[in-house]
């Protein structure tokens, strides 16, 4: 693609700032971390005024209700969002950016119509029921099981780290639906409506105060085989479909803040030490940023940013450490705020090296598929 921004870009631009300048004076005061009724409306509201003014779902295609906008624009919705200090994508996360995308590429013409519309007007909120206390990294270990009955899968078992679980109301849910078959190959993809009987959500307390992940309990769930996504233990393709968007396109809000944060940074910097060591991290910002482009514009192109999306999230993460790590050395004593922004955005990051692919399967992953290296060796213990 072309990394330069054309003319059309710079009205878009303009017209979008023009917007941002007039509604965000409008909106609420934002709520307290674990106000999570206030929080899903503050976010969904925001999401109805995105919609509203033609901005939600700007890299959907028309036909889904998106604004089918070029990679550019889309790059140019997150920096101008950004530089506003605009709402991010909140409680919506999981709808817009992982299981919105997916059910889009994968899902028949009734899921579509029936999902699509609601996730890009706020009126639902979706959560993700991937890991599972014994399969994280290796998330084809999964146990939870989906026993077929008539129009129905039974479903039993447990999972972790679910986000948004407790105010959700539909969860992207992973099952195994073979248990003889080699674990990759007997999972299935289904949509899960989170107040189904059977259904028991646990908020997870973090280190910032907060509840966005929960464990959810899953005792004997009915759920419609026809709201599985895909074919029945085809689940694990259309979970790499899933996972490109979370590793690639998902990641961009997020990079486009941190640089924001990295600006930030250098005015408060003053050690030439300290300097130095935040070029460095924001040379390596800028070339996830160039990749990024071209991640996002292959996905327009294909429906999903490809094999690139790896090395996004693995760059990425660990370059916001770095700039975590730095800002609470140039903080100093000021690093024991809590509440201040670098002090939060330390601790949050903290995960990235781990939520979504941990950094050492993301290298084994890259080298693996991608270099055509052998296989890592197992070692057993005798």
């Amino acid at each position: 693609m072309d990394l330069r921004y054309s003319e059309s870009d710079e009205l878009f631009r303009a017209e979008l700032r023009s917007w941002l300048e007039q509604t965000l004076p409008q909106l609420p005061n934002r709520p307290s971390w674990n106000d999570w009724a206030g929080r899903r409306r503050y976010d969904t509201d925001w999401q109805r005024r995105l919609f509203d003014a033609g901005y939600a779902g700007i890299n959907w295609p028309r036909e889904f209700g998106g604004r089918d906008a070029s990679p550019s624009e889309q790059l140019v919705f997150l920096e101008e969002t950004t530089r506003a200090r605009a709402p991010y994508v909140g409680v919506n996360f999981v709808g817009s950016l992982h299981a919105g995308p997916t059910i889009m590429t994968e899902g028949s013409d009734e899921q579509k119509a029936k999902y699509l519309p609601p996730v890009l007007r706020g009126d639902e909120v979706w959560c993700q029921g991937f890991s599972e206390p014994g399969a994280g990294s290796d998330l084809a270990a999964l146990r939870t099981s989906a026993v077929r009955d008539g129009d129905h899968y039974v479903v039993n078992g447990q999972k972790i780290w679910c986000s948004f679980a407790h105010i959700a109301d539909y969860g992207e849910l992973l099952v195994r639906t073979d248990p003889d078959a080699p674990k990759h190959r007997g999972i299935s993809w289904l949509i899960l409506p989170m107040d189904t009987p059977g259904i028991d959500v646990r908020p997870i307390d973090t280190v910032l105060g907060s509840s966005e992940f929960c464990e959810v309990f899953l005792d004997d769930v009915r759920v419609p085989v026809a709201n599985r996504v895909g074919a029945e233990n085809d689940g694990w393709r259309i979970t790499q479909v899933t996972f490109a968007f979370e590793r690639g396109t998902a990641f961009v809000s997020e990079l486009v803040e941190a640089r924001r944060m990295a600006e930030d940074l250098a005015a408060i910097a003053r050690d030439p030490a300290h300097r130095h060591e935040l070029g460095h991290v924001v040379a390596e910002l800028d070339a996830v940023w160039a990749l990024t482009k071209r991640n996002v514009s292959r996905a327009a192109r294909d429906g999903s940013p490809g094999d690139g999306a790896l090395m996004v999230k693995l760059a990425y993460s660990e370059s916001r450490q770095k700039l975590g790590d730095l800002s609470v050395r140039v903080l100093d004593r000021s690093a024991l705020d809590i509440d201040n922004e670098f002090v939060v955005e330390r601790l949050r990051t903290l995960a990235l090296t781990i939520a979504a692919g941990t950094s050492q399967i993301q290298r084994n992953i890259i080298s693996e598929r991608l270099l055509g290296l052998p296989r890592e060796q197992q070692w057993t213990s005798n």
